[in-house]
């Protein structure tokens, strides 16, 4: 378990921010990873093997964002309490081949001392992200 003090609100929200931005941004995998604790953890998803560290949260991000032509995500609710928000987002995007797509999940973020992401759970179906990717008309 993580021992730290807790963060004002406006820290993690901040960090929260700046994460969701970055996903819309033009240095998307850069900018995202920058938001995590080097030694973060992320879950996604949530019920798959952890990616441990920047270096394979960078290789993650590089994946899915090598998926589209355009992608991001924004924010549609957060909830903080403590070092601990609940994000739930949607996701849009323009594949390779130019369809649009719309995915949506909820995230469980983690931060610790220093407002940076310590651990990441992400509740979403990307089987059904990349079902839409190939088959949409």
């Amino acid at each position: 378990m993580l021992t730290q003090s807790t963060l004002s609100t406006e820290m993690i929200q901040a960090t929260v921010q700046q994460y969701f931005a970055a996903s819309r941004g033009s240095n998307l995998v850069e900018d995202m990873v920058a938001c995590f604790a080097p030694d973060c953890i992320i879950y996604d998803p949530a019920e798959g093997m952890p990616l441990r560290g920047k270096a394979e949260l960078r290789q993650f991000f590089t994946q899915m964002s090598a998926l589209f032509r355009v992608v991001g995500l924004t924010e549609e609710f957060v909830s903080i309490n403590g070092n601990v928000a609940a994000v739930k987002w949607n996701g849009q995007g323009i594949s390779l081949t130019g369809r649009e797509v719309s995915f949506a999940g909820i995230d469980l973020l983690v931060f610790n001392n220093n407002a940076q992401i310590q651990l990441l759970r992400a509740y979403w179906n990307p089987s059904a992200m990349l079902a839409e990717l190939q088959f949409k008309v």
